[in-house]
């Protein structure tokens, strides 16, 4: 496994790779389960497979957020040559903002004016300026994003389709831990009580989809209700619960069982902000 360390190693790297396919897995490092599954499905798909770790300023509204972020940089670099990944990309903040870590303007038109739009300023500019950067810098053919971050998925396949770039966007299932809980790398922040509530969030909204709760209740009623099972434990403060159209991730007014819906829930826990999602029809 290479590991390139600034734009001058990457370029070397990628003129290397003529005549092959390239897989891109985008992170921010403290990688888990659900990292590995995009790196197998790159490696699975792709000739090559290349994993960037970069911790993203431009994407976080929250300082402090970004200064506590977890950095297990030694330990991603040996899972990821366990994995055998061919390349792993640590690029200098210059790399990708040569004129300063200033976000670019999209239009995301519906996607991101709901859910993580509302309250995360600058948030979603600065997840697709660097994305976009790193498409292309290293011209990937197939980039690897996890359904965890729904929003985000389908922010990015909108901008590629709109600035008509090459690279195909793949999504991949959310992989969770044994109490259903979506992975992320800021549950590692989490204290043990407070890990073990936020484990309830999955149970909830799953309890509710096998019941079919969508036949006895409008989304609103159904949100209120859910928001409120979710907020009866200690350690857990709900920022919404919505039911949105799939395609346009704009909230819906009614159930409707031939449009493609799925539940998006944020919770805060502690000092971490949890977000995930399910399909419901």
């Amino acid at each position: 496994m290479t590991i390139l360390r600034n734009l001058s190693e990457l370029n070397e790297w990628r003129a290397q790779c003529s005549g092959q396919t390239i897989g891109f897995v985008p992170t921010m490092g403290a990688l888990h389960k659900g990292h590995f599954s995009l790196v197998r499905e790159s490696i699975k798909q792709a000739n090559l497979t290349i994993v960037s770790i970069y911790v993203n300023p431009t994407q976080f509204d929250n300082p402090e957020d970004l200064r506590k972020y977890p950095n297990t940089l030694e330990s991603d670099i040996k899972e990821l040559k366990d994995l055998e990944v061919n390349a792993v990309y640590l690029p200098t903040p210059s790399d990708l903002y040569p004129n300063g870590p200033i976000s670019k303007a999209f239009d995301f038109g519906s996607l991101a004016r709901f859910m993580e739009g509302i309250g995360r300023d600058g948030h979603f500019e600065g997840m697709a300026t660097v994305v976009t950067k790193f498409f292309e810098l290293i011209q990937p053919n197939f980039a690897y994003f996890g359904e965890k971050d729904f929003q985000q998925l389908a922010i990015i396949t909108r901008v590629v389709q709109q600035e008509n770039l090459p690279t195909v966007i793949v999504p991949v299932k959310t992989e969770r831990d044994e109490d259903g809980m979506a992975m992320s790398s800021r549950n590692l922040r989490l204290l043990d009580a407070q890990r073990k509530d936020a484990g309830n969030i999955n149970k909830i909204l799953k309890k509710w989809i096998f019941r079919k709760g969508y036949r006895s209740s409008t989304p609103g009623e159904s949100s209120e209700l859910l928001a409120n099972e979710i907020s009866h434990y200690e350690n857990l403060t709900v920022h919404y619960v919505t039911f949105a159209d799939s395609k346009n991730l704009e909230p819906i007014a009614s159930f409707n069982t031939s449009t493609p819906t799925r539940i998006f829930v944020a919770v805060q826990c502690g000092n971490v902000r949890l977000i995930d999602n399910f399909p419901l029809f």
